[in-house]
């Protein structure tokens, strides 16, 4: 099938005939290969159509003798646009070349990282947000992550900018930390209490707080609040009392029966004496002189020994003192006594020989002593059985005073 081509111009006899399949085989080459492409032999391209990329058959339509005014016009027209190209090409900036080669350095960055899989870091995440505020064609190399992933990072970095810049303290003020440790100790310390309560007394040490605030940082307990066992224990403590027998040798080889009888509640041994035969009638002598009058305590913790007879046992029930007795063999039911006994031990007698009775009564005398105005007991919140006060600097120097016969000291201020 073939094509006749129309000049437009000068009129002369249609000698050109063109292939359709030349046509769309040859349809993108320049015009400069033009004539030796299907074309009319007898005729030459323009001039103006070397310097313009045209398809082929639009080529075909502009190849043709043209009045000398047209050439000039298609001649200008190449000029003009080849010249606003290579003006272009100088002038305009190359910030895509290079955007795009810091794009794909970075990525291949992140890429080269020792690491199983690849992770962004902070600084990754920043670098992307600023590329994207000043490059239009970042979604063009973005390989290793999305383009929501990167708006999504310049989303959350707007809030934590925003957060920063608007982080001044709203509503109420803090309460400090010391008056809410104090509010949780009083709930602690005193189940009993309520917010009014804890309320009433803050506000007696100058705490001016609002019920809310209390209640808000208050402890809470279970519905039916109980007493600790510790409490439990230390309200019945000064109505138990312990008594003990230990031996001691002598130089002579015999051995001394010490007797000895503690309150529990601040740990003092309130009585003791010495003999070499001790009987039932000589251990009730000993609790009567313990406790005169309606001195005696309500219990009497003791151990199942056989010196306790049946005339010990009348007397105790005349003063009305009611005994507990421990399990066969098992003096951790005793433990206050025996934790005496171990102090006397460890603290005096083993370093002692002890020649006779008297010699050993001064010995526990002056021990005692030292055990019930020196010596500090954890238990009694680390002071000693006879309350000391704390001694600041202004009260002196500090003297050191020799007790027990050296083996311990006691230290005090004096001026």
């Amino acid at each position: 099938m073939g094509c006749d081509v129309v000049e437009i111009g000068y009129m002369r006899p249609r000698r050109c005939i063109l292939e359709s399949d030349d046509l769309l085989a040859k349809d993108r080459r320049h015009t400069r290969d033009l004539p030796t492409a299907g074309c009319c032999p007898y005729r030459k391209p323009h001039p103006a159509l070397k310097y313009l990329r045209l398809d082929g058959s639009l080529a075909i339509l502009l190849d043709r003798p043209a009045h000398p005014f047209s050439m000039v016009c298609f001649t200008f027209m190449a000029l003009v646009s080849a010249l606003f190209w290579l003006i272009r090409s100088l002038i305009a900036p190359r910030t895509s070349l290079v955007a795009e080669n810091l794009a794909l350095r970075q990525q291949l960055t992140v890429l080269n990282r020792k690491i199983h899989r690849p992770q962004l870091h902070r600084r990754d995440r920043f670098f992307w947000v600023i590329l994207s505020r000043f490059w239009k064609n970042w979604r063009e190399v973005l390989i290793i992550v999305k383009p929501e992933t990167v708006i999504k990072w310049h989303r959350q970095g707007f809030k934590l900018y925003w957060r920063w810049k608007s982080k001044a303290p709203v509503g109420r003020p803090k309460i400090n930390k010391e008056i809410r440790e104090l509010i949780k100790r009083m709930s602690l310390e005193n189940p009993l209490w309520g917010t009014p309560r804890i309320q009433s007394e803050l506000r007696l040490l100058s705490f001016d707080l609002a019920e809310s605030t209390v209640a808000k940082y208050r402890v809470r307990g279970s519905a039916s609040p109980s007493q600790t066992w510790k409490t439990f224990l230390a309200n019945h403590a000064k109505q138990i009392a312990a008594i003990d027998f230990f031996t001691v040798p002598t130089l002579t080889f015999r051995n001394l029966y010490c007797f000895i009888i503690l309150l529990h509640d601040r740990r003092k041994v309130i009585h003791f004496n010495v003999t070499a035969h001790p009987t039932a009638e000589w251990t009730a002598r000993q609790l009567i002189e313990a406790f005169p009058e309606d001195t005696a305590p309500r219990y009497l913790l003791r151990d199942r020994d056989q010196i306790y007879g049946e005339e010990f046992r009348l007397r105790v029930q005349g003063i009305q003192i009611e005994e507990v007795i421990t399990a066969p063999r098992s003096p951790f039911q005793n433990p206050y006594a025996e934790r005496v006994i171990g102090s006397i031990r460890r603290e005096c007698l083993d370093h002692l020989i002890i020649i006779g009775e008297d010699h050993l009564r001064r010995a526990l005398r002056g021990y005692f002593d030292y055990y019930h105005n020196s010596r500090p007991h954890q238990g009694l919140e680390r002071n000693s059985p006879t309350p000391r006060e704390v001694e600041g600097p202004a009260k002196g120097k500090v003297i050191s005073i020799p007790q027990v016969g050296g083996l311990h000291h006691c230290y005090r201020r004096a001026a």
